[in-house]
């Protein structure tokens, strides 16, 4: 944690280098990316926003900290975080520079997601329970994300993903979405399973939050995790187009999934839309009502 951008480049790279000139880099739909050009001809990579967004970038870390202890997968190394005088705060991470895809490219994906959702929960941290859920709330997009550990995989899914949603969402509601939506919340162990044991997710897997890293193999960016059902992030690659066939057919092969999974995919979704209808209005509230709708009793 650093209390200014230039602290954060001395300690990384050391007293005498300093950063010649900020390049914007294009892509990010809530933070500002630039490409930091430095004096001893290094580049850095850093996001950043307003000073009130510093829990965002801490979360971040965080996130992306989980990712790279199951070392499953890969994900950006983080350098450092913190507020600048300026007015603004930032996350500093290593440049990722694409490498050339390797053969077998998503099946690898597959496999390799399959195994960080296979990977133990950390037990080295009293932090971490036996359960669902994470240490802290983070952020889905730019809206709050409550991480509340449970003992129940659908009890958490109830109480720290679709409800908090719906009642974001209550002015957008009929009075018959809202009795179909408290249906629905009264019968989700009638759809959904208990895991075998709790996953490390990602939490907001589509096309946008991975990228290929220097190795050639897909890497996985701007978490939002937490421990659930690995169903959940499969649910989200499809919720936006989907990924390559051989991604999936090379997850499920490893995977040791309850079958029905269709069937439970676009419930699993309803979270992410309520968000996208929280955050963005109008234009998700079609898929919230046919989905509540679909799953009402």
């Amino acid at each position: 944690m650093y209390q200014s951008l230039e602290s954060a480049v001395s300690a990384v790279k050391g007293q005498d280098v300093r950063i010649l000139r900020k390049s914007p880099v294009s892509g990010g739909d809530i933070n500002d990316a630039y490409m930091l050009a430095l004096e001893d001809g290094d580049q850095l990579f850093m996001k950043s926003n307003t000073a009130r967004m510093l829990p965002a970038f801490i979360a971040e870390e965080e996130g992306l900290a989980a990712i790279a202890g199951t070392g499953r997968i890969g994900s950006p190394k983080v350098l450092g975080i913190g507020t600048d005088p300026g007015g603004f705060s930032f996350l500093l991470q290593e440049p990722i520079v694409p490498g050339r895809k390797i053969s077998g490219y998503w099946e690898t994906f597959g496999r390799e997601l399959c195994a960080m959702h296979r990977a133990p929960v950390p037990e080295t941290s009293g932090a971490y329970r036996r359960g669902f859920g994470f240490p802290a709330d983070n952020f889905i997009g730019a809206g709050n994300q409550i991480n509340t550990w449970k003992s129940s995989w659908i009890d958490f899914f109830r109480e720290c993903r679709l409800e908090p949603q719906l009642r974001s969402a209550d002015h957008y509601l009929s009075s018959g979405d809202r009795r179909k939506a408290l249906s629905v919340l009264d019968h989700l162990d009638e759809y959904l399973t208990e895991p075998a044991a709790p996953s490390l997710l990602h939490g907001d897997l589509w096309g946008g939050n991975f990228m290929t890293g220097p190795d050639g193999k897909a890497w996985l960016i701007d978490p939002a995790v937490y421990y659930g059902h690995p169903e959940a992030d499969i649910a989200m690659t499809e919720l936006f187009g989907g990924f390559a066939p051989a991604f999936y057919d090379a997850y499920f092969a490893e995977a040791d999934l309850t079958p029905g999974y269709r069937d439970r995919r676009d419930l699993y979704n309803l979270y992410h839309l309520l968000n996208h209808l929280n955050l963005f209005g109008m234009g998700y509230l079609s898929s919230v009502r046919a989905i509540i709708g679909r799953y009402s009793k």
